[in-house]
């Protein structure tokens, strides 16, 4: 691995996260928040700019970007951000203890949405718009902007594109990669736009309207309010947020082609078919699940069944409703959709349905040369044939997050006496999803979890986010030779 290479393309991330943060110093001041947030920001922002100008300044030259170097920049770049997106919350004061502080970044960054913070009325609006705005730049991918607004990075953009973007399917939409990042983060910037004004026409506050777009086209679900959307009592906020969890969970390379008109094209990917499937079908067994047995309105279960079920399956994280009250099968079917997650391309995490898909084909596959071992059957996705190397590394993915997710579900049983809450709290962090049930429930926090159980989470949310190998690589003494 170029390490020269690697810091210096990682000075421009901590270029972005310093603005971000001045940004955030901005509105501190210009709603006069209590001291010391103001100063905070401002000295976060400072220490972070400058680090990344002596970095920049430090590490120049030529650069020619490694399939390596992309991992490099994707992982060690992560961890950056995370350490100098902490700074202020621990210099304000908001978060003291460190790793508690990291384990809310690397939440916001990586669109989890899980928080070690109790109550969110009190805190200083510069903070707010800063856990908020750190699920804007990790949902589409602080790296994908980096390609999008750098013209340096030249072939080396593929690198950071591939090392960035989740999923088994990386759509380019033009032939030039960096057209590609500037469309996705055009389209994502176009649809955030949209909400916080149709929230706002419902009467949400600016400030809240803002704060919650970014956190719903990015899936992550933070919110402004301590019990989350149902602050709010909105049917109209809960229909118009609902929609954009939905959208934030489909790949945008489809939104693309929806805004150019190509709308039959659009409706036929296999994928989005399978989620939009997947997704009615659990909202109506939660719906009827929960009607009498909770709500004695079937309008009333309708209206929260849709609504936590959209944002779980989404792996957005928002709530209107304990979901950690109802019956069992409820709970086992918005397990089940916390692990699925969203479609490759999107901000949502999990498994993905792509790869869910695959597999399940695979299965009919193997059934049906049990029955007919002389057919030639092959496995097709939106009218392609998916290789069997591709086959067989989706199926190892999969394996591979089962395994990581039971194996962290024991681990964190050492943490915490609840076994919901550690096997629930691994999947809802792995995810990317935030809440999850028992002690880390819709209305609970991850406050009360020990350091070292924070600790496993931060890596369930990385490996998560990062797709497991680019993350594991690391490990490997080969992956640090030149």
């Amino acid at each position: 691995m170029n390490g020269r290479a690697v810091a210096h393309l990682i000075t421009y991330l901590l270029f972005m996260i310093g603005a971000g943060i001045a940004a955030c110093w901005g509105v501190s001041l210009y709603f006069h928040d209590p001291a010391p947030a103001p100063f905070a920001l401002g000295l976060s922002a400072a220490i972070t700019l400058a680090v990344a100008a002596i970095v920049h300044l430090a590490t120049r030259g030529a650069i020619e970007l490694s399939w390596r170097d992309g991992i490099g920049v994707g992982t060690l770049g992560w961890l950056a951000a995370a350490a100098f997106g902490s700074l202020p919350y621990i210099l304000s004061g908001v978060i003291r203890e460190p790793v508690s502080a990291l384990f809310e970044t690397i939440s916001g960054f990586t669109t989890t949405g899980a928080s070690v913070l109790a109550t969110l009325e009190p805190l200083p609006k510069g903070i707010l718009l800063w856990r908020a705005t750190t699920h804007f730049l990790g949902g589409m991918g602080i790296l994908v902007l980096c390609v999008a607004i750098l013209p340096i990075l030249g072939g080396g953009g593929m690198q950071l594109y591939r090392a960035e973007v989740a999923g088994p399917s990386k759509d380019r939409m033009t032939p030039r990669i960096a057209s590609t990042a500037k469309l996705l983060w055009g389209v994502y910037v176009l649809l955030t736009a949209a909400e916080i004004v149709l929230l706002r026409l419902g009467g949400m506050p600016w400030f809240d309207a803002v704060c919650h777009s970014f956190a719903t086209l990015a899936t992550g679900g933070f919110s402004t309010r301590t019990v989350s959307i149902a602050a709010y009592n909105s049917l109209y906020i809960e229909i118009v947020i609902t929609v954009f969890m939905l959208i934030g969970a489909v790949n945008f390379a489809l939104h693309y082609r929806l805004l150019r008109g190509q709308v039959r094209g659009t409706f036929r990917d296999s994928e989005l078919k399978f989620f939009l499937g997947f997704w009615l079908v659990g909202c109506l067994v939660v719906t009827l699940n929960t009607w009498r047995a909770v709500y004695p309105a079937f309008g009333d279960a309708l209206r929260n069944s849709v609504f936590s079920f959209t944002s779980l399956a989404t792996t957005t994280g928002f709530a209107t409703a304990d979901f950690d009250q109802w019956p069992a099968t409820s709970k086992i079917v918005l397990l089940l959709a916390m692990i699925a997650g969203g479609c490759v391309g999107s901000t949502g995490g999990g498994i993905k349905h792509m790869r869910i898909l695959v597999a399940l084909k695979k299965i009919a596959r193997r059934v049906r040369l049990f029955m007919y071992p002389q057919a030639v059957m092959q496995i097709k996705v939106n009218g392609e044939t998916v290789e069997d190397e591709i086959v067989s590394m989706i199926l190892g993915y999969i394996v591979l997050y089962l395994v990581t997710m039971a194996i962290a579900s024991t681990v964190m049983t050492i943490f915490t006496k609840d076994l919901l809450a550690a096997v629930s709290s691994v999947i809802a962090t792995m995810g990317g999803v935030g809440p999850g049930l028992g002690l880390v429930g819709p209305l609970q926090n991850y406050g009360p979890v020990p350091a070292g159980g924070k600790l496993v989470l931060i890596l369930c949310m990385l490996l998560g986010r990062l797709e497991f190998y680019t993350f594991l690589a690391l490990f490997f003494p080969s992956f640090w030779k030149k």
